[in-house]
């Protein structure tokens, strides 16, 4: 009852922020849907050795809260390339293609021409802001790609990856476009051998074929991109020393680039080589927020998903807990009177929280009740995915199985080698300058407009011109029941000198 009077007075004493939004920080946990929300909250708890259900985690203290309907322009059910067009550019296209509008068809080079749809990170570039991708998978996924990219294939990563008609057409490779389409003042996260001539060796792990660089056109775009840079302190670095050996105060820009592909997962992740996606989100406001105009910077907790299509819910969640430590970072770093910060995810995966199971009991367990051919089940399970196991007619017996092992995969209704994705809406969470914006059920593409309407990037710049160019000084003068004169008046510095507009009601 007390906390339940303390929460109601906390939000009826809260006041709407309508300053305009100098920072946005976006924050995007891919895959995060609710469920993966609830279960992280639970562990994060569990984690410091709490019940785990009544956590608080850095997301639930956002006041701002709506939903997001995920569907692409063709399928009910939608990727990371389309629903990351959606977010970040404002128009909702086809499964497969990212910056480009839904004309484009997937794999075919000539209908992304013409097509191409700007993104709320090029909004915030052309205002004058510092821009920055972190990821923890490569950074030419379908997310950050989504940012900067314009491609009718979320998967032509470098110029091997693309046919040799898309070639012909004048379709380039999203490696190459992250250097030449926007300036982007920090890029974090992995993908290097996407940058590099085929055969090139990778300097992390140089006898592993797979690691090699990819391109077939011969160019080093890491080299390119330094000499793009010249004049700038820039840095480009691929493991940990050097990229804490980075100053961000002497720091124009920064390519951090950890692993040949995806960064590792966080509870694989080697704390001396490998940095965490809290210290890289640091790193990067850092560096932004020397910016007197502010800064744009996309946050990927890319690998929840990744973790889930393996059926490995224990991951997922140890990814989700890692993310909303970086969200804790973003605002220790920030100021909500003058950041607006969004927490989302593109779409959900078809991960079930089931078997009532006792308060405090693992989130990674064994539901107490069995199930009707007498073996236990997770708490966690899977719609679908390549935990679907049936051995002489019978399901796998888990009762001596450790199932909070990291490398446990959860039981699967349906058989597949990697889970689907799954078309229920998403959570979208605000706080700062306008974020009142963010509720209700709204179509996914809404989000980039609302946010380049808070910070006024883009083409609604209606928020900010209210501001700068207000109304001239009215006054009013009337009489009240006693007989004494009351004045109001607004006020407004137009140019260097006040307009003053008297405009006086005497009421008999």
């Amino acid at each position: 009852m007390s906390q339940a009077r303390k929460t109601l007075q906390a939000a009826l004493d809260r006041k709407l922020n309508t300053n305009v939004a100098k920072n946005i920080l976006f924050f995007l946990g891919d895959g995060m849907g609710l469920t993966t929300l609830t279960a992280a909250r639970i562990l994060k708890g569990q984690l410091e050795n709490q019940p785990g259900e009544e956590t608080v985690m850095t997301m639930d203290t956002f006041p701002n809260v709506g939903l997001a309907k995920t569907y692409s322009v063709d399928f009910q059910v939608a990727d990371s390339a389309a629903t990351a067009t959606a977010y970040l550019c404002g128009v909702k296209t086809n499964l497969n293609i990212v910056g480009v509008n839904a004309a484009g068809r997937n794999g075919v080079c000539r209908t992304q021409k013409g097509n191409e749809v700007t993104s709320i990170l090029k909004w915030a570039k052309d205002a004058g802001k510092s821009v920055g991708i972190v990821t923890t998978t490569r950074v030419q996924h379908a997310t950050p790609a989504g940012s900067y990219a314009h491609s009718a294939s979320r998967t032509w990563y470098s110029d091997a990856d693309m046919p040799d008609s898309a070639k012909t057409d004048g379709c380039t490779d999203i490696s190459f476009q992250l250097i030449n389409n926007t300036d982007i003042d920090v890029i974090i996260g992995g993908g290097r051998k996407y940058m590099t001539p085929t055969g090139t060796k990778d300097p992390e792990y140089p006898t592993d074929y797979f690691s090699n660089g990819e391109r077939k056109d011969g160019r080093d775009l890491i080299k390119e991109w330094q000499n793009l840079k010249t004049g700038k302190v820039a840095h480009y670095v691929w493991n940990k020393a050097d990229f804490d050996a980075v100053d961000p105060e002497t720091t124009d820009y920064l390519m951090a680039l950890f692993e040949p592909g995806d960064l590792r997962y966080e509870e694989e992740r080697d704390p001396s080589t490998d940095p965490s996606i809290i210290e890289t989100t640091e790193k990067a406001i850092r560096i932004l927020q020397k910016n007197p105009k502010g800064f744009f910077l996309l946050v990927e907790g890319g690998r929840i998903d990744q973790a889930h299509h393996a059926g490995r819910a224990s991951m997922a969640l140890h990814e989700a807990v890692a993310f909303d430590r970086a969200i804790a970072k973003g605002l220790e770093l920030t100021e909500e009177h003058e950041t607006l910060t969004v927490v989302m995810a593109d779409h959900s995966q078809p991960l079930t929280f089931n078997g009532f199971p006792f308060r405090g009991n693992s989130i990674l367990g064994k539901s107490p009740l069995w199930a009707s051919d007498m073996l236990p089940y997770t708490t966690l399970m899977y719609g679908n995915g390549p935990g679907h196991k049936i051995v002489n007619g019978a399901r796998p017996d888990i009762r001596n199985v450790d199932t909070k092992s990291k490398d446990y995969i959860q039981q699967a209704a349906v058989p597949v080698d990697t889970t689907t994705h799954s078309g229920e809406d998403v959570a979208v969470l605000a706080r700062g300058p306008m974020a009142h914006l963010f509720q209700g059920v709204n179509e996914q593409n809404y989000i980039a407009h609302a946010m380049g309407y808070a910070a006024c990037v883009g083409a609604d710049l209606r928020h900010c011109e209210g501001q700068t160019t207000p109304p001239l000084v009215h006054i009013t003068l009337e009489y009240n029941k006693n007989g004494a004169r009351a004045v109001s008046a607004s006020a407004a510095l137009l140019g260097n000198f006040l307009s003053v507009l008297l405009a006086i009601t005497v009421l008999m």
